[in-house]
C-alpha cells in the first residue's frame, strides 16, 4: 500500500490503517440509555446539579434543625427521604443541607441525579471514583464484569473522610431498589429526593415531607427575587394566587425581575394570573432561569410523572388526575369519587388503585377534616394538568365532574342539621362553572351549584349559600346571560340568603328585580316568579311592611295552589308562613269565616294537613306547628300556645339540631308563653340564652338579634305585655 492515509471515521466509528499486517480484536458492549460507558457520567459529584440557587432559602429551618442531627459524630448510617410534589423545594432544600454538610461539618459532599437507571449508574459510580475506585475496577462495572452497586458502597463504607450523599428526583424507587443502589453506611448519610411519598419504598429511613410555604415567606420569595415590584402586602396576593409554591413563586419573581422595557406591578401580574392563561404566565419567568430541564416549569413538572403513568400501564391515574383538575384545589370529599357515574372516565373498580398512585407520587394528598376523609390537590398543578387536557376528553370529563356532583347533592334539599360536607363541595362547583363556556354543560353545572346554594340555606349556613348562589349566577351570566332562567334562579336564591343575613334592603332590591323579570318573561304563575315571591314577602315582613307582604304572600298561596297543588310542599310552606304573618285579628276573622270547616282548607289546620301528607318530622310541618303555637299566642291563648311551643322545641332539636336558627325563634316565643303564664323569670332566663345565641351565629346587629335583645330589656325591666286577645 503507498500513498497517505486518509481514512475517516464519524461519531463512534473507527478506521484502522497500517502498511504492514496488524491483528486487531474488540470487544463492544452495549447498554440501553448510556452513552460511551467511560465517558458518560457527570461532570462532577462535588457540587450540586442544579439549576438557580434561592436566594434565601425560607421556612425550611425545621426541616434542616432535623437532618443536621444526621452530621453529628457517632449518629451512625442515617438516610433521609424528602418527599412532596413537583415544585415544592426538595431539592433547594437537599442543596442547602449540602452546603451546610461540605463547609460547616466538612463533609465530602457527592451528588448524584437518581432520575434515570442511566444517570444514577453513572453519577453513583463517579462517586465510587471519588472515593479511591481504581479505573480497572470502573471499566469493569462499567461493562457488567462486577456488581457496580457493590463497588460503589466498597468504597463508600472504606471512605476516609465522612460524606453526604444526595440521591436527587428519585421519583422511580424501583431504580434504586432494584440495583441495590440505596443503602445505608457508617460512613457517611443519604439523603434523597422523591415525589414518591408512601413509606413502603424507603424501608428504614425517615421522611420528611416538604410542602408549600407559609403565607409570610412566600411573599418574602417573591420579595427577595423582585424587591422592587411592590409590597409584603402585594405579594402575599400574589403567593396565594400561586398556591405558595416555591417553584411558582421562583419562576414569578424571575419574570417580575427581569421586566425592564415595561416593568410589571405585583398588583398587576396577580391580576393576569386569574386568566386561563396563568399557567403560560407563570413559565414565563423560566425563560432567564432554565430553558431545558421540565421540572423547573410548571406547565411540564407533572407531566414527567403522568408520563410515568402511561408508560407503566397505569392511564387510570391519568384520567383521575385529567378529572380533578376540572374541579378546585380545595379539599374533595372521597365520597364524591365513590360512584358509578365515575365510570366514563375510569372504571370504579380502578378508582381507588388510580388514587393511590396519584398520593404515592405527591400528585394529591389525603386530608381528615373532622372524620371526613377528602383528596387535596395544589392549584397550581390542577391548572396546568387542565391546561394540558387534549380538548376532545373536556366534554366527558366535565359530564362525569358534574355528575358527582350531582349525585353529591341532595335532590330535594330539606332543613336539617350543619352539614360541613355540603360546603367542601361548593368551591368545586364553581370552579367547574369557571372551566366551562358551552351553554349545555354551563347550565348543568349551574342546576348544581343553585340546588347545592338551597341545601347549604336550609341547613343554616346563610354565608355560604350566600356566597355559593351569587357567584354561580356570576360565572353561568357569562356563558348564558343575566336573563336566563337558571341564573334568574340563582339569584333569587341569594337574595333569600342575604335576608337571612340580616341585610335587608340588599335582598329587596335583588328579589323585586330577579321577580320583575321574571314576571315579564316567564309569567306571574311560573313556580320561579312564585318562589321569588315567596322571598320577596319575608323581606317586607321583617322590614316593617307587613300590609304588602301579606298581599303578596296571599297571591303567592294562589298562585302555588293552581300551578303546583293544594298539597305541594311549597304550596304548604307558602300557607305555614301565613300563620305567621297574619294578626290575631286578621286569624280570628279567617277561623270565622271558615266556620265549623276543618278540613285542608282550615289556615288553623295547616299542621294537621302538613302531618298527614309531609310526615310529622318534616321541616314544613315543625314549622307549621312553630307558626300554629304562634297564632295560639296572639289569640291569647297562653296555656295552649306554651304546650305546644315546648314540644317543638324538642322537635326542632331532635331533628334539625341544636343548633338551628329555628330552635331559637321557637325558645323565643317559648319564653313569652311563660311570661304570659306568670312565669317571668323564666322567661327571662330562657330570653337571656336566646339573645347569646343569636349574638354567637349571627351577631349583635343582625334585625333578630336586635329585637331579642329588646324582647329581653322589656321582661326585665316589668313593661312587656303579652298580646291581648282580639275581641
Amino acid at each position: 500500500m503507498s500513498g497517505s492515509m486518509d481514512g475517516r471515521a464519524e461519531d463512534d466509528g473507527r478506521v484502522y490503517q497500517t502498511t504492514g499486517d496488524q491483528h486487531i480484536t474488540e470487544h463492544h458492549h452495549h447498554y440501553a440509555g448510556s452513552g460511551p460507558a467511560p465517558g458518560g457520567g457527570p461532570d462532577s459529584v462535588r457540587r450540586p446539579a442544579v439549576g438557580r440557587t434561592p436566594l434565601a432559602l425560607r421556612d425550611r429551618g425545621e426541616v434542616l434543625a432535623r437532618l443536621r442531627e444526621g452530621l453529628a459524630p457517632g449518629r451512625g448510617a442515617r438516610t433521609y427521604v424528602l418527599h412532596g410534589m413537583g415544585g415544592c423545594g426538595k431539592t433547594a432544600v437537599a442543596q442547602a443541607f449540602f452546603d451546610i454538610a461540605t463547609t460547616e461539618y466538612g463533609r465530602v459532599g457527592l451528588w448524584v441525579n437518581a432520575a434515570d437507571r442511566a444517570a444514577l449508574r453513572a453519577g453513583m459510580l463517579a462517586a465510587a471514583a471519588d472515593r479511591g475506585a481504581l479505573d480497572g475496577e470502573l471499566l469493569a462495572a462499567h461493562q457488567g464484569h462486577r456488581p457496580a452497586a457493590d463497588l460503589v458502597w466498597h468504597y463508600l463504607d472504606r471512605s476516609a473522610v465522612p460524606w453526604l450523599l444526595v440521591l436527587d428526583n428519585a421519583d422511580d424507587p424501583a431504580i434504586l431498589r432494584d440495583g441495590g443502589w440505596l443503602r445505608g453506611s457508617t460512613r457517611g448519610t443519604v439523603l434523597v429526593t422523591t415525589r414518591r411519598a408512601a413509606a413502603r419504598w424507603w424501608p428504614g429511613a425517615e421522611l420528611q415531607h416538604i410542602g408549600v410555604l407559609p403565607r409570610e415567606d412566600a411573599a418574602r420569595v417573591l420579595c427577595d427575587l423582585a424587591p422592587h415590584s411592590g409590597t409584603m402586602a402585594q405579594a402575599a396576593e400574589v403567593a396565594d394566587r400561586l398556591g405558595r409554591l416555591p417553584l411558582a413563586l421562583t419562576l414569578a419573581g424571575g419574570f417580575l425581575a427581569h421586566q425592564v422595557i415595561d416593568p410589571w406591578t405585583m398588583d398587576h401580574y396577580g391580576g393576569r394570573l386569574e386568566g386561563d392563561g396563568a399557567v403560560g404566565l407563570i413559565d414565563r419567568g423560566a425563560d432567564v432561569l432554565s430553558a431545558e430541564d421540565p421540572r423547573h416549569l410548571v406547565g411540564r413538572t407533572w407531566q414527567l410523572t403522568l408520563d410515568s403513568f402511561e408508560a407503566r400501564g397505569l392511564p387510570e391515574a391519568v384520567a383521575l388526575l385529567r378529572l380533578l383538575a376540572r374541579l378546585a384545589p380545595e379539599p374533595l370529599p372521597l365520597s364524591v369519587l365513590n360512584r358509578q357515574d365515575i365510570g366514563a372516565v375510569l372504571p370504579l373498580t380502578r378508582a381507588d388503585a388510580a388514587l393511590t398512585a396519584l398520593l404515592d407520587h405527591s400528585l394529591t394528598q389525603l386530608v381528615d377534616l373532622d372524620g371526613l376523609r377528602c383528596a387535596h390537590s395544589h392549584g397550581v398543578l390542577l391548572d396546568s394538568v387542565a391546561a394540558a387536557t387534549p380538548p376532545a376528553d373536556l366534554a366527558v370529563l366535565h359530564a362525569t365532574a358534574v355528575r358527582l356532583l350531582d349525585a353529591a347533592v341532595p335532590s330535594v334539599p330539606d332543613a336539617g342539621p350543619y352539614d360541613p360536607r355540603l360546603r367542601l363541595l361548593a368551591p368545586h362547583c364553581l370552579v367547574l362553572l369557571r372551566r366551562t363556556t358551552e351553554p349545555a354543560g354551563t347550565e348543568d353545572a349551574l342546576r348544581v351549584a343553585t340546588r347545592l346554594a338551597v341545601a347549604l340555606h336550609r341547613t343554616g349556613d346563610y354565608l355560604s349559600a350566600w356566597e355559593t348562589a351569587g357567584a354561580a349566577a356570576g360565572l353561568a351570566a357569562r356563558t348564558l346571560g343575566e336573563e336566563h332562567r337558571l341564573v334568574l334562579a340563582a339569584r333569587a336564591r341569594t337574595g333569600r340568603s342575604l335576608f337571612r343575613l340580616g341585610r335587608y334592603e340588599e335582598a329587596e332590591r335583588l328579589l323585586r328585580r330577579v321577580r320583575d323579570t321574571q314576571l315579564r318573561l316567564l309569567g306571574a304563575d311560573d313556580p320561579d316568579a312564585l318562589d321569588s315571591g315567596q322571598g320577596l314577602q319575608l323581606v317586607l315582613g321583617n322590614n316593617g311592611r307587613r300590609e304588602e307582604a301579606v298581599t303578596l304572600l296571599r297571591s303567592v298561596v294562589a298562585g302555588r295552589q293552581a300551578v303546583l297543588g293544594a298539597r305541594h310542599p311549597a304550596t304548604l310552606r307558602s300557607r305555614v308562613s301565613l300563620l305567621a304573618m297574619l294578626s290575631a285579628a286578621e286569624i280570628a276573622a279567617e277561623a270565622d269565616a271558615e266556620g265549623e270547616d276543618v278540613g285542608d282548607n282550615a289556615l288553623l289546620a295547616v299542621p294537621q294537613v302538613c302531618t298527614l301528607h309531609l310526615g310529622p318530622d318534616h321541616a314544613v310541618t315543625l314549622s307549621a306547628r312553630h307558626n300554629h303555637a304562634r297564632a295560639q299566642f296572639v289569640l291569647g291563648r297562653y296555656r295552649a300556645a306554651d304546650d305546644e311551643v315546648r314540644q317543638v322545641v324538642e322537635d326542632y332539636r331532635r331533628v334539625l339540631g341544636p343548633d338551628y336558627p329555628a330552635v331559637l325563634a321557637a325558645r323565643q316565643l317559648h319564653a313569652q308563653t311563660r311570661a304570659a303564664l306568670g312565669y317571668v323569670d323564666t322567661g327571662i332566663e330562657l330570653m337571656a340564652e336566646v339573645v347569646v345565641g343569636r349574638e354567637r351565629s349571627l351577631g349583635p346587629a343582625h334585625h333578630f338579634t336586635v329585637v331579642s335583645r329588646g324582647l329581653l330589656e322589656e321582661l326585665r325591666s316589668g313593661r312587656w305585655r303579652p298580646p291581648s286577645p282580639p275581641e
